[in-house]
């Protein structure tokens, strides 16, 4: 079962996804192939452990916006460590703490399997993506080790042998609170429900439309989709009409059967919740033109570039965005907008870097493995060098990452400053 999946899976990768042309001959699927039969063959390849190899193997494609993962049942559970880190010199930071009791927030891993971070970092370059060390994830180095060496916030050390946690449910938030007189502060983890943030919206329009100073928090934002934070726009942008133009986000499609059969499909669910006559219009015309492309390679449906006219309002009368490496997807699409607004300032890191290959797709095997892959590529502009590069949007104010951020909200005081301060 296991080699057969895997083999539809270097399908895709070879003949579906966006990036293929641009990365062929990247990857070693052989390599991964006798991996599979000789743990089939000893009958030691559990889910968890095939699904680690083949997201090893959708490493050499260098592309963060393409997975594969368990889906999560009650049978096939999805694991973690129980705990998040970020690199800053040579030592790992505990960022957050969901099921693993024996850390706490600010303590300090010196080392896994007696190895120094430093050498680590060197050895896993490859699944670390990354070249600044605020960007990297470490979540999958981590679980390929059985100890760490912990130096707490008192400096006592400690040796722990890693555990698997069942993953927490992740629990989106949209919330607006108020952080002094003059400004509000609304957190936005994802953009994948239509109505979470016109719901957002309706319960603080009164504040929302007197308060002199917004800032918004994208920086853990999963993306989604452009729709659902349409509601918010006029908030960002000030008092008229201003017209944006996306010209370097013009994508083209790769029209294969499979990804249009998958794409009819999740747009299908998707378009059960959309009450917008106009977008449901377009999503209808959109899968149309897909159609009519299959075979034809990649096409762009739509030749006229990308743009939006922004009625804005006159409060609030500035706008912060905190982005960091975290905010992907729709959410760097968020960011973008934002940066075509004269009343918005974005501070923080950049964004993940993801889009120049998106529109995500998800191929099923029953029930138990996703595989999420673009099928989309930006055209405008770029060249296939450009393409496969890992960019991300960057902030107008840097802040770089450092372990004071544990301890306070450092993106959030600057932001504060900083309206105050205009």
């Amino acid at each position: 079962m296991y080699a057969e999946i895997f083999n539809e899976i270097v399908s895709i990768t070879h003949h579906d996804y966006s990036g293929s042309e641009d990365k062929r001959g990247w990857d070693n699927p052989e390599k991964y192939k006798s991996q599979i039969a000789e743990l089939e063959e000893k009958d030691e390849l559990s889910p968890e452990t095939f699904a680690n190899l083949v997201q090893d193997y959708l490493l050499d494609f260098k592309d963060r916006h393409m997975y594969f993962k368990l889906a999560g049942s009650k049978v096939h559970k999805v694991h973690d460590n129980g705990f998040q880190v970020k690199r800053f010199g040579d030592k790992l930071y505990i960022t957050h703490v969901s099921k693993e009791e024996r850390v706490n927030i600010g303590d300090i891993i010196l080392s896994l399997d007696n190895k120094p971070i430093s050498e680590l970092a060197r050895k896993h370059k490859r699944e670390l993506i990354e070249d600044v060390a605020e960007r990297e994830n470490w979540k999958q180095v981590i679980q390929k080790y059985s100890n760490c060496e912990v130096k707490d916030i008192n400096g006592d050390i400690k040796m722990i042998d890693l555990k698997q946690y069942e993953k927490s449910k992740y629990v989106p938030q949209h919330t607006v609170t108020r952080v002094n007189s003059d400004t509000l502060l609304m957190t936005l983890s994802d953009f994948s429900s239509l109505t979470a943030i016109p719901d957002l919206i309706a319960d603080v329009e009164e504040d929302l439309q007197t308060v002199p100073n917004l800032i918004v928090d994208v920086r853990e934002n999963g993306g989604g989709s452009d729709a659902a934070y349409k509601e918010l726009m006029p908030y960002l942008f000030p008092e008229g009409s201003t017209h944006v133009t996306f010209e370097d986000s013009m994508h083209s499609y790769h029209c294969t059967r499979r990804n249009f059969e998958l794409t009819k499909k999740s747009l299908g669910q998707f378009m059960e919740e959309v009450q917008d006559k106009e977008l449901k219009e377009h999503l209808h015309m959109f899968l149309v033109k897909f159609e009519e492309n299959v075979g034809n390679g990649f096409k762009i449906l739509f030749e006229e570039t990308p743009s939006m006219t922004i009625e804005g309002k006159k409060f609030p009368q500035q706008v912060v965005v905190l982005t960091d490496v975290n905010c992907g997807s729709a959410g760097e699409d968020f960011v973008e907008s934002c940066k075509n607004s004269s009343k918005a300032t974005v501070i923080g890191r950049s964004t993940a870097g993801v889009n120049n290959y998106s529109n995500l797709t998800i191929m099923e095997w029953e029930g138990v493995f996703e595989l999420w892959y673009p099928t989309s590529r930006i055209e405008y502009g770029l060249s296939k060098k450009d393409r496969v590069k890992n960019g991300g949007i960057a902030p107008d104010i840097y802040i770089p990452w450092t372990p004071r951020h544990i301890t306070e909200d450092v993106d959030l005081n600057r932001a504060v400053q900083f309206l105050h301060s205009s």
